[in-house]
């Protein structure tokens, strides 16, 4: 992309300002211009043979110049015909003006990194006589056609605007649901501004809750869902609809230190509950793909799903706390052998002091008898069911993943009892199953309170008298023993505490996710750090700040 160059949408005729080398100058009176740009019809070969291999450095310039002057031109037919998909471009290209109305916008590019072309976008919207500035940033990548060999730009909706997906389209006008001031427990203000990681998470509330909680609408540009059930994404308000106060759990406070943990670390998310209660006291993520893991992952746990093991163990009369089990570097289950990490063993272990160095074998050896009962294939998922309401349908109030642990086969079942195999959480599931050991009873999470409409909250039974304390002291022995693979990350953390790592391996990934969970006082928290390593290196110092912010 040559230096200097500015494409801009002016009054309501989309023209090209120059500054620097840059593009050619329409004329905004009759649209004509000496840009060259004519249709696409140079996008093609200039003979019959289809050019193949990477596009060069002046495809890319000369490629992303001509789309960026068609659309800056409002001509969508051409700018679509300058991509690989004219059929999806063309549409949206022509929205921008039409149904987002857009009037006036000046298009920046950046330097170019490999095949891609970065550029800001300073807009002015206009609806019904009232107009606000709208200033983005977004990137296009230039490839060569499969059947064409031209170079053209890679079409993404993103294109448009970042936040902009597949089936998704940019709208202004007066919004669909009543406005909405949501505050935490004691009344602050949360805004996605100041907890970022709150955005999509105050759009549902909003179209939820908008209304009961007495608000009214005003005039925005917003992303218009894919899904029906979906909330839509405000981009841009241009008047203010008079806000209903919805109250929340959330904790501003344990959600700051939340949203300052996850920015440490790439590819992570973390949730907080409150054990006596079940209330959500903080959600936050920093992924590159924008996604709520958080709430709605469904992935592998690793050795932190040993809690719902060792709760099972303990059920199931094989094993207690301190009763001695073995802990050998491996052992084969119908045939399959698994490992502890590095190989190791433990001599003479007690179950708490082997789920303290997370020592594998010990949760699948004593499990064989189980299968003489039938029961080992679905002994897990029934007592994640049973006691920790896991896949209980919960209602939040708000779209959440709550946890699987399906009934397997063969050596699926021994994977499953070390958080492998078809076994899937989030963090907000696992910081529940943490909630549960220390209370002893399931309390449904939920972030707004269950009259507000009504909803019916999942129930679970309560563990066995016996089985919270041991659970508990096994936790509090990991964050505290010197060989427990928490306490490093947990040291910093009061005395009150208990603590889990995990370590999952994904098929495709050469370093395992980092999950790490744990207790302080009345705050329990997950954590994910996906393809993070061991758990108490990534995920264990999210999990810690967040509970130093709790009480």
């Amino acid at each position: 992309m040559r230096s200097g160059a500015k494409v801009a949408v002016v009054g309501g005729v989309f023209a090209v300002v120059v500054g620097g080398v840059g593009y050619g100058a329409y004329n905004i009176l009759d649209g004509l211009g000496d840009s060259g740009v004519g249709g696409g019809s140079d996008t093609t070969a200039s003979s019959t043979e289809v050019k193949t291999g990477p596009v060069t450095k002046d495809e890319i310039a000369e490629t992303s110049e001509k789309f960026l002057a068609a659309w800056a031109k409002g001509d969508a037919a051409v700018a679509a015909e300058l991509t690989n998909n004219k059929g999806e471009a063309e549409p949206a290209l022509a929205a921008y003006s039409e149904s987002a109305h857009v009037t006036k916008a000046v298009i920046t590019p950046g330097p170019v990194t490999g095949s891609t072309v970065p550029y800001t976008v300073k807009a002015t919207v206009s609806y019904e006589g009232t107009t606000k500035p709208w200033s983005y940033a977004s990137e296009l990548t230039v490839v060569r056609g499969l059947t064409t060999g031209a170079p053209l730009v890679d079409w993404l909706p993103s294109v448009i605007h970042p936040e902009l997906h597949k089936g998704e389209s940019l709208e202004t006008g007066e919004s669909k649901t009543a406005s909405i001031e949501a505050v935490d427990r004691k009344g602050n203000v949360l805004t996605k501004e100041k907890y970022p990681s709150l955005g999509g998470i105050l759009d549902e509330l909003r179209k939820k809750y908008g209304q009961k909680s007495g608000g009214t609408t005003g005039i925005e540009t917003w992303i218009n869902s894919a899904n029906a059930d979906g909330a839509d994404k405000t981009l841009l308000t241009l008047v203010q609809g008079k806000p209903g106060r919805l109250r929340t759990t959330l904790d501003a406070g344990i959600q700051a230190a939340a949203e300052s943990a996850v920015k440490k670390y790439a590819e992570s998310s973390v949730a907080a509950v409150e054990p006596s209660s079940g209330a959500i006291r903080a959600l936050a993520n920093n992924r590159a793909d924008g996604y709520d893991a958080a709430r709605k992952a469904s992935v592998a746990p690793g050795s932190t799903m040993k809690i719902v093991t060792a709760a099972m163990i303990i059920q199931n009369g094989l094993g207690s706390a301190e009763s001695p089990v073995e802990c050998p570097s491996s052992v084969t289950w119908m045939g399959v052998p698994f490992h502890n990490l590095n190989n190791f063993d433990m001599s003479n272990p007690t179950l708490k002091s082997a789920f303290a160095r997370s020592c594998n074998t010990a949760f699948i050896k004593p499990i064989g008898p189980l299968d003489d009962k039938d029961k080992a294939d679905t002994a897990l998922g029934d007592e994640a069911s049973r006691y920790f309401g896991i896949g209980q349908d919960w209602q939040t109030g708000i779209v959440t993943v709550d946890g699987s642990v399906p009934p397997s086969q063969g050596a699926e079942t021994a994977a499953s009892y070390i958080g492998q195999g078809k076994v899937q959480m989030n963090p907000l599931n696992m910081a529940s199953i943490t909630a549960t050991a220390v209370n002893g009873q399931f309390l449904q999470p939920y972030i707004v309170p269950r009259d507000l409409d009504n909803r019916k909250f999942a129930t679970a039974s309560r563990l066995p008298g016996g089985v919270s304390a041991q659970l508990k002291a096994m936790l509090h022995y990991t964050a505290t023993w010197n060989q427990g693979t928490a306490t490093a990350a947990m040291a910093s953390v009061g005395e009150n505490k208990g603590g889990k790592t995990g370590s999952a391996e994904i098929d495709g990934h050469a370093t395992s996710d980092s999950w790490f969970t744990g207790f302080s006082n009345d705050l329990a928290a997950a954590a994910l750090v996906q393809s993070g390593g061991h758990g108490g290196d990534a995920a264990g110092p999210v999990v810690a700040e967040v509970l130093r912010a709790g009480p």
